[in-house]
């Protein structure tokens, strides 16, 4: 994970032309134009600016093959003209965690623009293109657009930090259709990449911005097919005898990253089933927070836990109004579009990616609190669902039905760490029971009227009966 890896810059000087080999770590940070003004003046930048910003006009051609055996490789490769140089980059894709990316590019400063196909050899061309024609190549789509960038430089404790800001403002144009570039662009070039987040997290707090990691190159592709644009992750491999931190670690940066994606493609398509499952991610996220008890003392996640409370009080009424009514679903892109021109989704994105990328939750527990971050995931989770199964008083609510929504966070609890982790427990039928949880959950999210109280009734005996609850809630 890129959480855990320290980042090298190297360059590789070879031959009489110039060869850079560097490995790459940003973020991209989607803004308005009226955003992207106001970073220019924005007095952190300023105060640590000290030359003051660079403009210009950068003209990107990128090429692929008629089959896109590029981009299915993960691969962008592109001639830029900067002013009088002509540079041909080869980006090949590394980590994406939650809009931090670190990724490999190699740049050659070329005499004319034309591809230089024989400087894509075995040091730079992955291997698995390597039976490609790269004759085949062809111009598919266009990223031009306008960059000032500055160099913004602090001293962090004894070290110094460097970064890159630019703002980018322009258009993709692929097949006859365009979409606008409009873009803060923050990539390292000395310190470590936590104070990119850092720097992220500063300038979130005044303005509206919206991490995103789809490339401008991503962007070319998905004009040209709108489901191009990957939403899908792969999923945490989850081991018994991983500790109950890096487990929890694993998932909350998987759920962040999954719900910047789907909220990003909300955005560009407005398709109703992305809006259920970017709410999905964060009702996983809230749920997560809510369950480590001591391992995550509560002060350590109380500012998170109040943004994403804030933001399901505002987007699950939305989401439920919208099963039923046309007209909800029809507003609901407006209304996002009005979420993401505030500051509150970019802050929890930002401060949750700071957040676990420092561990915080970690910092100041005490020592049962340790034992518990530590304690092998095979261990603690039949615990946690013994505990939550328990107080969660099945029959009770077979006997009053009405009141199941109250339970309803603590069954997401459960659904949480069963959704993701449920291979690590060794009982029978697990599969059933997440399922037969999750038809409980939404039992306790609709209306009641009498066909709902009867189902809620039928689905609390369902699950109480099964063997693997039994098993884990004796």
């Amino acid at each position: 994970m890129l959480a855990s890896t320290v980042i090298g810059l190297s360059q590789i000087i070879l031959g009489v032309k110039r060869t850079i080999m560097l490995k790459e770590t940003e973020i991209k940070l989607r803004v308005s134009r009226e955003t992207l003004e106001a970073l220019r003046a924005h007095p952190l930048l300023k105060k640590r600016n000290k030359a003051g910003w660079e403009q210009h006009e950068l003209l990107n051609q990128y090429f692929d093959t008629p089959a896109r055996d590029l981009t299915q490789a993960k691969v962008a490769l592109r001639l830029r003209r900067d002013g009088e140089a002509i540079i041909q980059t080869l980006k090949t894709r590394g980590q994406s965690v939650a809009g931090l990316s670190e990724r490999n590019e190699w740049d050659w400063h070329l005499t004319k623009a034309k591809l230089d196909l024989k400087k894509l050899d075995d040091n730079c061309w992955p291997s698995a293109l390597a039976e490609l024609d790269k004759k085949q190549l062809k111009p598919i789509f266009t990223t031009d657009f306008t960059r000032q960038k500055a160099d913004i430089a602090w001293g962090r404790g004894k070290s110094k930090v460097v970064i890159e800001a630019a703002l980018d403002l322009g258009k993709v144009i692929a097949d006859g259709k365009e979409e606008e570039i409009c873009e803060l662009e923050l990539e390292l070039r000395q310190g470590e990449p936590e104070a990119l987040l850092e720097l992220a997290v500063e300038l979130a707090a005044d303005l509206p911005l919206m991490p995103c990691d789809i490339s401008k190159a991503e962007r070319g592709y998905r004009l040209f097919d709108a489901a191009s644009y990957s939403l899908s992750l792969p999923a945490p491999e989850l081991k018994g005898e991983m500790s109950l931190d890096d487990a929890f670690s694993a998932i909350a940066w998987h759920l962040l990253a999954s719900s910047q994606r789907l909220a990003e493609q909300y955005r560009f398509n407005g398709h109703w089933r992305l809006l259920n499952d970017w709410l999905e991610q964060l009702v996983d996220l809230r749920a997560l927070l809510g369950s480590l008890g001591q391992a995550a003392p509560r002060a350590s996640s109380s500012d998170l836990r109040q943004i994403l409370d804030s933001l399901l009080n505002d987007w699950r009424p939305r989401l439920h109004a919208g099963q039923w009514d046309e007209a909800a679903r029809t507003s609901a892109p407006a209304q996002f579009a009005e979420e993401l021109n505030n500051q509150r989704w970019g802050q929890l994105s930002l401060n949750l990616s700071r957040w676990l990328l420092a561990r915080s939750w970690t910092v100041e527990r005490n020592n049962r609190g340790n034992r518990q971050g530590a304690a092998p995931l095979a261990n603690w989770l039949p615990t946690l669902i013994a505990e939550e199964g328990a107080s969660l008083q099945l029959k009770r609510y077979q006997q009053q039905p009405e009141d199941l929504a109250e339970q309803l966070p603590r069954i997401e609890r459960l659904l949480a760490w069963l959704r993701m982790a449920r291979s690590t427990l060794d009982v029978a039928e697990v599969d059933r029971l997440y399922g037969e949880l999750s038809k409980l959950s939404e039992l306790a999210q609709r209306d009641i009227d009498e066909e709902c109280l009867n189902a809620r009734k039928a689905q609390a005996i369902s699950v109480a009966s099964l063997k693997s609850w039994r098993q884990l809630v004796k």
